[in-house]
């Protein structure tokens, strides 16, 4: 199946998956699959979900402030 026609939960579980298990990056991950790199990161910033090269993975956006909570 084609990733771009996926699930956008399901795609991101199997690409943090494939980037915890098997690739040092997101780079070498879309070189190796032969995945568009700006589709990908589209795809997922729809469901607010974000690269973080620090963290080798998605991670989800909050938009959330806590300064008002007790």
């Amino acid at each position: 199946m084609h990733y771009l026609l996926m699930d956008s939960y399901v795609l991101l579980s199997i690409v943090n998956m494939k980037l915890r298990d098997f690739y040092s990056s997101l780079d070498d991950l879309c070189d190796d699959m032969n995945i568009n790199r700006e589709k990908l990161e589209r795809k997922l910033s729809a469901i607010s979900y974000q690269y973080k090269m620090e963290n080798n993975q998605f991670v989800g956006q909050t938009n959330l402030n806590f300064e008002n909570f007790e």
